[in-house]
């Protein structure tokens, strides 16, 4: 038998951690001197430590600890536990990388900012043919979805050139879910249509426009920029605002090389 300080020396792990997990049931010392309160603990229960710890590293809770011990010698149950921390941490993963990149932009922007202005002016989209294709994505980000579908009947139409393309958001507010699209891509030729994609004459219309490099991120800074302008020169918007992506994630990897045109439809 061990005394509890020869067992924290062993495990490597403190006294005042072995009398918590003594507390809530994780690990029992092998015997208590009803004398002394002296713990001891039998030389097997290191493997028991051992184990203990190695869940802590994983970053398995305490409460959950005790209910793995119990089922420790089960490969299939145990199985089904790092299973399941092993996709939360990668969930997690993700998550983090994401709000690292987003820290990663804001700093970049922050030195650019200086140099950093957006410009707006009224213009005419003439009329155009095109693809279309008209959904509802989960979410903003998943407008993909519409240019994975019309990438998918691609052999069916031929781009005009120069080919815009672009998205129409048609809800009236933002949506958490559920959001109403018209992705679009001018085609030349007459074309016929398909289950998932149409072939429309686009009207012409008057925007306000803003054409700006870089990442989709600047999105909402554009966007009030361009409503800012609309309203101190005397126009109201006239339809759901649209993008026109001149340079897309299809031409490039790199943001920093996107070149997107933001319109908002407007009259006086």
């Amino acid at each position: 038998m061990l005394k509890i300080g020869e067992f924290s020396k062993l495990s490597r792990v403190s006294i005042r951690m072995l009398r918590h997990y003594d507390d809530i049931g994780l690990l029992k010392p092998a015997q208590i001197d009803e004398f002394t309160g002296y713990r001891y603990y039998r030389e097997d229960q290191l493997s028991v430590i051992g184990r203990i710890t190695a869940l802590k590293d994983m970053g398995f809770a305490l409460a959950d600890i005790v209910k793995i011990l119990d089922i420790y010698d089960d490969k299939e149950k145990l199985d089904e536990f790092l299973a399941a921390r092993q996709k939360e941490l990668a969930d997690q993963y993700k998550e983090t990388e994401y709000k690292l990149m987003l820290l990663d932009t804001a700093r970049k922007r922050l030195r650019k900012e200086q140099n950093m202005s957006y410009n707006v002016t009224v213009k005419t989209i003439p009329e155009r043919y095109a693809a279309t294709v008209h959904m509802v994505v989960p979410r903003y980000e998943d407008e993909g979805m519409a240019w994975e579908m019309m990438r998918e009947s691609k052999e069916i139409f031929n781009s005009a050139e120069p080919c815009l393309a672009g998205c129409d958001f048609l809800d009236q507010e933002y949506k958490e879910e559920n959001v109403e699209i018209v992705a679009w891509m001018t085609v030349k030729g007459k074309c016929r249509d398909t289950e998932h994609v149409k072939f429309k004459t686009l009207p012409a219309v008057e925007v306000a426009s803003c054409v700006f490099k870089g990442g989709y991120e600047q999105m909402t800074d554009v966007y009030a920029a361009v409503i800012g302008w609309i309203n101190a020169n005397g126009y109201k918007t006239s339809g759901p605002m649209f993008n026109i992506y001149h340079v897309s994630p299809a031409q490039t990897q790199d943001p920093e090389e996107y070149v997107t045109e933001v319109c908002f439809p407007v009259e006086k």
